[in-house]
């Protein structure tokens, strides 16, 4: 099977393919989703095999509006849910919460009693789901593990052949997945950091829990990336977190065939070598985000054996870039 490029406005094309039972990758502001019929669990299982997803890692259910929310999830979380949807829906917040019993299956939930749900600012999606008439399922369209998707031609790369199609609406505009908030706990709580921060959230919420929940062996986690690898190319990263360190940490790996992953200032002050490839991260820290998985996936298809990655502060909107860079260097840090 030929994974087929759809057009962002062949979404006729594409709803038939959902209406059949087959996998979709759809775009949304953060990054590439893969998505299927939520209410099917033959079809998410599919999901699953396609990726090469353990089983009990939950998938995002997206929706077109909150109301479409209100059919699955527990409707006594609605005043406090609707609170953050008012002010973030569309946009890249997740919010997990009870569900009915019996409304969405095992397969979406991971086994567990909540689910996860969003509402991406993407128009193309948006008209997606509201013509298809229900949720989709969305985790991100890569093989598990690996860096996510933020252009078509990442998911081809990871997917074709395994998927019947990807709607191609061009290059994602923050590039890191979406914020993730438990509202099942005594205090609302931050299970993956992303671009709409706790300061956000404490514009509407009263209290959140920012310590991102660990979670133990045979724990199943309640949102994507919190158990297993992620982000991960086959070249080792390292991640640099002084940018006075570029000249020492190059000379360290200057032997290997190297990949040096930074803003334009500092690629502007490295000399250009035979072995070492640069990719631009842009000039702060939202390009960085927005350029982070691009990046890895360039330098790794280039063959590198190592990547230096440009660290940024853990603040604010780098909080998000420096849980997936961490993710995607098993937390290896350069040193002297």
């Amino acid at each position: 099977m030929e994974t087929e490029i759809l057009k962002n406005t062949q979404i006729a094309e594409a709803v038939k393919f959902l209406a059949d039972g087959k996998l979709v990758a759809f775009p949304t502001e953060t990054v590439y989703g893969l998505g299927a019929d939520a209410t099917r669990p033959d079809v998410v299982k599919d999901v699953y095999a396609a990726k090469g997803r353990p089983s009990d890692n939950p998938l995002i259910v997206h929706v077109s509006s909150p109301e479409m929310v209100w059919e699955y999830a527990d409707n006594s979380y609605k005043p406090m849910a609707e609170k953050l949807m008012n002010k973030f829906w569309p946009g890249p917040l997740t919010i997990i919460m009870p569900i009915q019993e019996g409304s969405l299956s095992k397969a979406v939930t991971g086994g567990l009693t909540t689910a996860a749900f969003r509402m991406p600012k993407n128009e193309t999606t948006l008209n997606l789901i509201k013509t298809f008439g229900k949720p989709i399922v969305g985790p991100s369209a890569n093989t598990s593990g690996k860096p996510s998707p933020t252009l078509a031609k990442h998911v081809y790369h990871d997917l074709n052949g395994k998927i019947s199609a990807i709607l191609d609406d061009g290059p994602t505009k923050l590039g890191v997945e979406s914020t993730v908030i438990d509202l099942s706990t005594d205090i609302p709580a931050v299970l993956r950091p992303g671009m709409i921060t706790v300061e956000d959230l404490l514009q509407v919420l009263d209290n959140v829990n920012s310590d991102h929940h660990k979670v133990a062996a045979g724990e199943t986690p309640k949102a994507p990336g919190m158990k297993y690898k992620h982000y991960a190319p086959s070249a080792q990263v390292v991640i640099v977190d002084n940018t006075d360190d570029f000249p020492a940490a190059i000379s360290q790996y200057k032997n290997t065939k190297l990949g040096i992953m930074a803003t334009d200032d500092i690629l502007s002050t490295i000399t250009d070598e035979d072995n070492f490839i640069k990719f631009s991260l842009g000039k702060d820290i939202y390009s960085a985000s927005q350029e982070l998985f691009a990046g890895l996936r360039g330098l790794d298809g280039q063959g590198v054996e190592y990547i230096l990655a440009q660290g940024f502060p853990d603040v604010d909107h780098g909080e998000a870039y420096r849980n997936r860079l961490n993710k995607s260097a098993g937390q290896k840090h350069f040193a002297k």
